[in-house]
């Protein structure tokens, strides 16, 4: 009532005429294809309350008067008395009366509001009203519900259920049309005036009118369900939101966006979000009420109140209420549903709701976003908030095309958002951008040319950063900029912002999703200004160590722990040049590089311990070793040791347990490399490594002889991860599914060289690229930027020549896949015989569609199940990337 504006199956073979339903992947692919029946309750709802309203005067049992003229918070006109023209029982029915009220009253109309709290208090189950709704501009019934106690804080946080509600029946406006529509709508979420609702309007066939006559209103709430009803007719249902967890068991997003609640957490203390069944699992009570005007009715239809349609009363009269608990499981409502088909889908019935999606978890990873350099980023396209302007491209003389921003009278912000709603290029995917990585040295920057200033000439120009849909921001003034400049009329200025002084100010910079430039609100008429080389950086070129290539590192020396020698540098073949030489005498001993102060003999030099921890997830330690002289102890193991913060921690692994996992050859370079996130996980702590030894094991290397080369510590990665290109990545092969071929590698044109070739027999198949047992991608690092590419050949198309081709992708969830027809690319091109296509899909945008990209093992493209028989086509440059 309270109103505020503001993966693989063992037989792929379950298949529908045009679709795969399940295959692919190392673990098994299910959908669910029951079909939803209508089911009316018949003795399963049973009656547990009841008020009939068949006697004298309304029951002290059941009802208490609120008596009182706040105005429910809604700007109301009315007071609520317990005045007995205001409310009363007579021939059966309940009767509350809006009336005038007289000259000296507080408030201008008298009405009725009585609850049930404490007297019948409920969770779950069937609520149920007849009632005949009152009419004329400014009227407001309403049968709903709030929680008996506060438990998760005070309005809305604690929930609020409307059932029924109805604003100003029977009015007409000016083109004829007639108010008939009743709502059903929840309350919940954060503190006001940061609330939020959801709900549905509903309106009888044929223009009837619930003030013309009795109808029957009515919810059945359910644990993380409630539904609404109009004579047992469903035309709404709300569910709890349910959460997408990544393979790593993070929240990444909502599967169905729904209702939330916000409040501290009693272990830790924090306030934090939950998506589960709160707050609507809790005692509610009832309450009926009749308001006369108020921010909703007075802001809708012809506006105002009417007050020739209250000067003799206007009465909502109720029948009667009833309650029933469902039989079959009383505790938590469930197993008496009333539905229909189209009672769970977005498209009829159901509601989606206002739960923010979880914050991503960062990949950690720095990235750069340009969101405006002289074209548009389909992703952050310009925006005038409130204004009804259009940002249009122009040419700048001084600057190329640039952004231009135009304020009227209606007050306004603009900028650049890249939220769904206000996306309108088919290329576009709402990309809200993690600047965690990069704040300790990444800024925000834009050029500003304020071609016309506002009429206001103390108008203030700031700068607002959104993120996670708006639930945190920093508001500043552009006069805080680091070039401490002030804006000048007529002049293209650089504007930057450090990200640590905005994340000081309040924005959360793990999910930035709007970027606003603008006069202060309400003072920006008449400005005209354009905007370029709007971006979001940092220098953020990967950390790398090079401990030895041809010569010594002076903070890295050669080094003999405990045997007494002196490593050299030797002079070895043409490619390795300079290396460094380590002996091992009868002393036991290890031997290396290290990096502290007791051991650096330069006197230029200074211990340059090496954090590791920005490249953790992709990096390694890579070197290449040559032993000239085994050691005299034929079964001496040869080591990798690598430590940091001076040995509080350290990694201790074979050669044989590198990523090449052999063991040296007499004579022969051989490249030895270890994963930092392998180390880690052995105990190192990567942030501060100081020392990297390579030996034979302890006590048994006496007579050894090698030399390492190329050491050094980096990322590799280079932002792609390519699953074919001349051949599979390894650990991945090229598939059939279910029919028994083997696809081949075949040389094609000179451009593509190898390409995997698939042949569909008459047996129905799909076919792609597959990750080995265990094995999947994480391409989480890229969400926000990247995409999924490929390109296709078809030599022969099916025998059905209308077969559509699809494309298919699986991570670990088996409910996790995505698939998609080719026409649904970037290009939206179908296949054509004997040219190569490119098709293109955001990794935005398959998330979008459901699909943990941590976890990515099976990429699939095919004509449809059961329609690729006849089919050749060949797939090549397979790649995540970003563009």
């Amino acid at each position: 009532m309270f109103k505020v504006a503001k993966t693989i199956t063992q037989l792929c073979i379950l298949a529908t005429t045009s679709t795969l339903i399940g295959c692919g992947g190392s673990a098994e692919t299910k959908t669910d294809s029951s079909i939803i029946e209508p089911a009316q309750p018949v003795s399963d709802w049973q009656l547990v309350w009841s008020d009939e309203f068949d006697g004298s005067e309304i029951s002290t049992q059941n009802w208490s008067h609120e008596v009182n003229c706040a105005g429910g918070g809604n700007n109301e006109k009315q007071c609520y008395t317990d005045d007995a023209a205001n409310s009363y029982v007579s021939e059966g029915t309940l009767k509350i009366v809006a009336l005038p009220a007289g000259e000296d009253a507080e408030l201008p109309y008298t009405s009725a509001r009585i609850i049930s709290k404490n007297k019948a208090d409920f969770k779950y189950g069937r609520f149920e009203v007849k009632a005949k709704l009152p009419s004329g501009q400014g009227s407001w019934p309403a049968f709903w519900m709030l929680p008996t106690d506060n438990r998760y804080g005070g309005w809305p946080k604690s929930g609020e259920i409307d059932i029924l509600e109805a604003v100003n029946l029977k009015t007409v406006d000016d083109e004829g049309n007639v108010e008939n529509n009743i709502h059903g709508t929840l309350h919940y979420g954060k503190d006001w005036p940061d609330n939020s609702y959801s709900g549905k309007a509903y309106s009888l066939p044929d223009a009837v009118n619930p003030a013309d006559d009795f109808h029957t209103y009515a919810i059945e709430w359910q644990e993380g369900e409630i539904r609404w009803y109009m004579d047992d007719y469903l035309y709404a249902t709300q569910r709890q939101s349910e959460v997408r967890y990544n393979s790593k068991g993070e929240a990444v997003g909502l599967s169905h966006k729904g209702w939330f609640a916000e409040f501290y957490d009693l272990v830790s203390g924090e306030l934090t979000t939950h998506w589960d069944t709160s707050p609507f699992d809790q005692d509610f009570f009832m309450i009926l009420n009749f308001a006369v005007g108020g921010n909703w009715p007075e802001n809708s239809n012809n506006l105002g109140i009417n007050a020739d349609a209250f000067v003799h009363g206007q009465t909502f009269e109720i029948d009667y209420v009833r309650v029933y608990q469902c039989a079959q499981n009383p505790d938590t409502g469930k197993g008496c549903e009333t539905v229909r088909p189209g009672w769970d889908s977005l498209e009829d019935a159901m509601v989606e709701g206002k739960a923010p999606a979880p914050t991503l978890p960062s990949a950690g990873i720095a990235q750069n976003l340009t969101i405006f350099s002289g074209t548009i980023n389909p992703n952050w396209p310009a925006w005038d908030c409130c204004g009804g302007s259009t940002p249009l491209v122009v040419n700048d003389d001084s600057a190329g095309d640039v952004i231009e921003f135009i304020v009227g009278a209606e007050p306004t912000v603009n900028g650049f958002i890249t939220r769904a709603d206000n996306i309108t290029d088919a290329q576009g995917q709402a990309s809200p951008f993690d600047a965690s990585p990069i704040i300790e040295t990444g800024k925000l920057s834009f050029d500003l040319n304020i071609v016309t200033a506002p009429n206001d000439p103390e108008a203030a120009w700031m700068l607002k950063v959104e993120s996670s849909d708006g639930d945190t921001a920093a508001e500043v003034l552009l006069t805080i900029n680091d070039e401490g400049i002030v804006p000048v009329v007529g002049q293209w200025q650089r504007y930057s912002f450090s990200l640590q002084s905005l994340a000081n100010a309040g924005l959360d910079l793990s999910a930035i999703d709007v970027v606003m430039i603008f006069p202060a609100w309400g003072t920006g008429e008449g400005a005209q200004y354009r905007v370029n080389n709007l971006e979001i950086f940092a220098d953020i070129s990967s950390p790398q160590l090079v401990v030895f290539t041809d010569e010594e590192n002076t903070s890295w020396p050669i080094w003999d722990c405990c045997g007494g020698s002196t490593p050299t540098i030797e002079l070895d073949d043409d490619s390795h040049g300079n290396v460094a030489q380590f002996v091992i005498g009868g002393e036991p001993t290890v031997m290396g590089f290290i990096s502290r102060a007791d051991n650096i003999t330069d006197v230029n030099a200074t211990p340059m311990p090496f954090d590791a921890s920005a490249i953790l997830a992709d990096g390694i330690v890579q070197f290449e070793m040559k032993v000239t002289s085994m050691p005299n102890d034929s079964a001496a193991a040869w080591m990798f040791k690598i430590e940091s913060n001076a040995g509080d921690t350290n990694a201790e692994l074979a050669l044989t347990e590198s990523m090449e996992a052999k063991a040296p050859v007499l004579d022969q370079w051989q490249t030895y490399t270890f994963k930092l996130a392998d180390l880690a996980s052995a105990g190192l702590d990567v942030s501060a490594i100081d020392v990297l030894m390579v030996f034979p094991a302890w006590g048994t290397g006496d007579g050894a002889i090698y030399r390492i080369d190329n050491m050094k510590i980096y990322n590799p990665f280079d932002g792609s991860h390519v699953l074919f290109a001349d051949g599979p990545k390894e650990q991945w092969s090229i598939w059939d599914c279910c029919a028994g071929t083997t696809p081949e590698v075949i040389e094609d044109d000179a451009t593509h060289g190898m390409t995997a070739e698939f042949v569909i027999g008459a047996t129905p198949t799909v076919m792609g690229i597959l990750a080995d047992t265990d094995v999947s991608l994480d391409a989480s690092a890229l969400l926000n930027t990247g995409i999924l590419q490929f390109e296709l050949k078809v030599i022969t198309m099916p025998n059905e020549v209308d077969a559509d081709w699809l494309f298919k992708i699986e991570a670990g969830d088996p409910n996790a896949a995505v698939e998609l027809n080719l026409s649904a690319s970037q290009e939206g091109a179908k296949p054509t015989v004997g040219q190569w296509q490119t098709y293109t899909y955001s990794l935005q945008s398959l998330y979008d569609a459901g699909l943990d990209v941590s976890a990515i093992n099976v990429l699939m493209v095919f004509p449809a199940w059961g329609f690729g028989e006849g089919a050749v086509y060949r797939l090549d440059n397979v790649v995540i990337k970003n563009p």
